[in-house]
């Protein structure tokens, strides 16, 4: 074996690994989700059994977990389409013009995203408590939006200023109103990065669970707070616990997979001139 094919072979050995790695996770969680109680309990565990759908009727129609995962679907769309529809035209601004201010402004951004959400856990609850806003759709939709709207400032920004300001200067030669350039021009161009931030926010809005758990009680809980709401007690139900988290993957990876073609392109912006 010549030394290229050895450095090949080693290569696609890593790979499978890798691939091992990353996705036995998620065969472990399908598979429990499919198992009996008892069954999911053996050791050492059962590689073989007969599959139940149980888990997930259960989980869906006595427990509640799909009004919960309405409610997921209602707040991580709804804080996804507002984040785009305030962010894209702040981060038009920020990438062509010039005002006073404007490096605030953006560090204000972005230090918004940095700042780690347990340190706010406990002053919004006494906000949202005070303002009667516990347990509404709308609450952890605004939270979630402080969150959402600098990935989305921060990545179409960087996709815009990538667009040769020329494009500007002809359309403003022909007409063209600031709105026109941004939506006509800008945005098509921009849209691999819309799609990547989009994609963000929406996976951010549907996983998080620190707001989910301690702003809802049960009208606007999220699917990620009822499955942690499973963990009570010593009798842990690993099927139905596996059931809700498969439930929750499977949105997730639809929506990537929709937009994949616009995640590749966004996340490899820029790395090929």
């Amino acid at each position: 074996m010549t030394r290229i094919h050895r450095s090949h072979a080693i290569q696609l050995l890593l790979l499978a690994v890798i691939i091992v790695i990353c996705v036995f996770p998620f065969y472990w969680m399908v598979t429990t989700s499919l198992k009996t109680q008892v069954v999911a309990l053996q050791s050492p565990p059962a590689w073989a059994f007969t599959p139940t759908l149980e888990n997930y009727r259960v989980a869906l129609f006595e427990d509640g977990v799909l009004s919960t995962l309405v409610n997921s679907l209602i707040i991580a769309v709804s804080t996804t389409a507002l984040a785009l529809v305030l962010g894209v035209p702040a981060a038009f601004a920020l990438a062509r013009f010039e005002f006073r201010g404007k490096k605030d402004l953006w560090f204000w951004f972005i230090t918004n995203r940095m700042v780690s959400p347990i340190v706010l856990a406990l002053p919004f609850f006494l906000i949202a408590r005070s303002f009667d806003m516990l347990d509404r759709h709308i609450t952890l939709i605004l939270i979630y939006l402080t969150f959402n709207l600098p990935i989305v400032i921060w990545i179409v920004t960087d996709q815009i200023r990538g667009i040769p300001y020329e494009l500007d200067e002809a359309a403003r030669m022909e007409g063209a109103s600031q709105f026109t350039i941004m939506s006509r021009i800008c945005l098509p161009l921009a849209m691999p990065g819309v799609a990547v931030s989009a994609i963000f926010s929406f996976i951010f809005s549907w996983n998080e669970l620190m707001f989910g758990l301690v702003l809802t009680r049960s009208e606007a809980r999220t699917a990620p707070a009822m499955a942690v709401s499973f963990m009570e007690g010593y009798n842990l139900p690993y099927g139905k616990i596996m059931a809700t988290s498969t439930l929750i993957v499977i949105p997730v990876l639809i929506f990537a997979l929709l937009a994949s073609k616009q995640l590749v392109r966004g996340l490899t912006m820029g790395a090929v001139k």
